[in-house]
């Protein structure tokens, strides 16, 4: 291992400026000694900085969700924290003014407070907390005074959605489905019987009959995501301390079905939505029988009327549709769509419905890029959306009569779109491979700062000046057949070209994902490169955000064309005169464990394979 060495002025600098401060007699220079000065002093503030450690890692908070105001002038968020001693994190509300200013926490408790929502009249902040035990929506009035409690189901409620018209709000809750049909009180009577059931029988083996049974680490049992909806008004004072009161919460998407996708996959935000006027719900659900989801990729979009709750399917492709967004007017509705079934790393493309007529578009079927979450301008004209693009994941605008869709920033991760009541700002998540996530915010009309935004927050902006956390670079070679493959690079803190560095090559996982200009949780290239290795993040075919033909072709052939792809990655690092050869090893998570073990059989390129979830134990 090679130790990280501070960076420090290179002695052409220092000859350059002594060379200036010498020529200070002539008017014509001293015009930059105000700039050198600043060079100066940021090469004395880049040699004051340390390389990253482990134990930073745990100390970073994490900001997330950005929801902008009706009025436009605030933005809540939340801040997760690792509570290190209890091996757990910890999230709370935060609040900051678009005008800029010092932002302050909306909540302090123990638990966890999450997913907040503004009412249309900005009045409350609804949001869900586990601070009473389960997760439960929460309401918090603006004007002051305590949080208060707004649900308490047996079987929990989570990502609460207000309708525009303010007098209701949809939450999900996981539950057993053979109640569902019940009245409430009956249903939750029934799931709190069943889980008391379970808690106290001695038998703790789970019987599975059918797939799903299990996600990541959490057990199915049986149980699906239902929707929610609860009718709230404002109430006379004596009927309510704070003005308002909760009607009986009514499930709106009872049967043997989920309601919203249990996999991220197929997510992107919230995925049910209330009709402009309130009267109807649309939410995101698989179509096959349960028994058979586990090999689809089938969502489709449903409708329900509120008043009587009849079920209207809207779309029929048997591929994946999700993420029903309505217009401002109503009469249209935005999703993504993917066009091939059975394939999860299918490109999603950016639709409209026309409710009247049935009538549906493809807005961006001619742009080879994969469309995530989105939000409608206010005006009905168009959409905001974020997109893949070669290691980027930028902000994109596109009108309802489609085209091609206009970038509006640079590099880095852009995410978590909220756009104010009148289309004026537009607020985001974003980070990059040295800068942990922070709230930004862009002023829509003219565009004036879109390609530089403003950080509306400044969370880890302390410890970020502690730390030297060096920018990636981008290489193109050519891989198999000879085509293009990006690949990122980072150097150690301290990097001096005259030496040479032992290297790690990543590979990704999914196979269908990317490496991109983005800040990690888990793995975190910063935290390899401070202890003196250069870091490889190759990106060969089966990668995202370089076309669909590119993404698909690591499909049948997980061994082959990316194998080449990325002995040629490699082989441009041994080329370079900083990297050590007798001193490589990979590394990669999933898929990327499978490329380990392929490795292993492949090449004695490498001293060490370190494979994380790989498919072989």
């Amino acid at each position: 291992m090679i130790p990280a060495k501070s960076a420090r002025p290179s002695a052409g600098l220092i000859g350059r400026i002594a060379f200036t401060a010498g020529m200070l007699k002539f008017p014509a220079f001293r015009s930059v000694v105000a700039l050198l000065s600043v060079v100066v002093a940021l090469t004395s503030q880049a040699a004051d900085r340390r390389p990253l450690a482990l134990e930073d890692l745990f100390k970073f908070k994490r900001v997330s969700d950005p929801q902008i105001s009706p009025d436009g002038r605030h933005v809540v968020y939340t801040v997760a924290e690792v509570v290190f001693d209890e091996n757990r994190t910890q999230s709370d509300l935060w609040l900051v003014d678009t005008a800029g200013g010092a932002a302050r926490p909306l909540t302090s408790s123990p638990k966890n407070e999450r997913h907040a929502r503004w009412s249309p009249d900005g009045r409350w902040l609804a949001f869900e907390s586990n601070r009473s035990g389960d997760y439960q929506i929460w309401l918090l009035p603006l004007g002051g005074g305590e949080a208060r409690q707004l649900t308490s189901l047996s079987t929990g409620a989570t990502a609460p959605v207000w309708s525009p018209t303010g007098d209701q709000l949809a939450f999900t809750s996981e539950l057993h489905p053979e109640f569902s049909h019940l009245p409430f009180a009956e249903a939750d009577a029934k799931n709190k019987a069943e889980a008391d059931r379970r808690d106290k029988s001695k038998v703790k083996a789970r019987v599975a009959t059918q797939l799903l049974y299990r996600h990541w680490d959490s057990w199915v049992d049986g149980k699906r995501q239902h929707v929610f909806v609860v009718g709230v008004k404002d109430g006379a004072a004596a009927a309510s301390p704070d003005g308002l009161v909760a009607g009986e919460p009514r499930n709106v998407t009872p049967g043997d079905n989920d309601a919203v996708p249990t996999s991220s996959t197929f997510s992107a935000g919230d995925e049910y939505a209330f009709s402009p006027d309130g009267k109807f719900l649309a939410f995101t659900a698989p179509t096959l029988p349960t028994r058979e989801q586990a090999w689809s990729t089938n969502h489709d979009i449903w409708l329900v009327n509120l008043a009587t709750l009849e079920r209207r399917q809207l779309t029929t492709s048997p591929a994946a549709d999700g993420c029903p967004r309505f217009s401002p007017d109503g009469r249209t509705l935005a999703y993504r769509a993917q066009a091939v079934p059975g394939n999860e790393g299918d490109r999603w493309r950016l639709m409209t419905l026309d409710l009247a007529t049935g009538l549906r578009r493809a807005l961006s079927e001619n742009w080879d890029r994969s469309v995530e979450a989105f939000v409608w301008a206010p005006d009905g004209k168009k959409l905001f959306f974020t997109a893949q693009d070669a290691g980027a994941e930028p902000i994109w605008t596109l009108p309802i009569a489609g085209g091609t869709p206009t970038r509006l920033n640079g590099g880095g991760i852009s995410g978590d779109l909220s756009i104010t009541a009148d289309g004026g700002v537009l607020v985001f998540n974003h980070h990059s491979a040295n800068s942990p996530a922070e709230v930004h915010a862009v002023n829509l009309a003219g565009f004036a700062d879109v390609v530089t935004p403003r950080a509306l927050t400044k969370t880890n902006a302390d410890l970020v000046a502690q730390l030297d956390l060096p920018a990636l670079e981008t290489v193109t070679v050519a891989g198999a057949n000879g085509d293009p493959v990006q690949m990122w690079l980072l150097k150690p803190p301290g990097f001096d070209a005259k030496k040479k560095y032992p290297l790690v090559f990543w590979v990704h996982g999914g196979p269908q994902g990317a490496w991109s200009d983005a800040w990690g949780y888990r793995w975190n290239p910063q935290i390899w490169a401070a202890q003196g290795y250069v870091i490889a993040l190759p990106n060969p075919r089966g990668s995202t955000g370089f076309g669909q033909k590119f993404t698909d072709e690591i499909s049948r052939d997980w061994g082959g064309r990316i194998f080449t792809d990325l002995m040629a990655a490699l082989a441009w690092c041994e080329q370079q005169p900083f990297i050590d050869t007798t001193r490589m090893a990979s590394a990669g998570a999933s898929y990327g464990g499978y490329m380990m073990n392929w490795f292993q059989g492949h090449t004695d390129k490498f001293r060490t394979l370190i494979t994380h979830c790989g498919v072989y134990n």
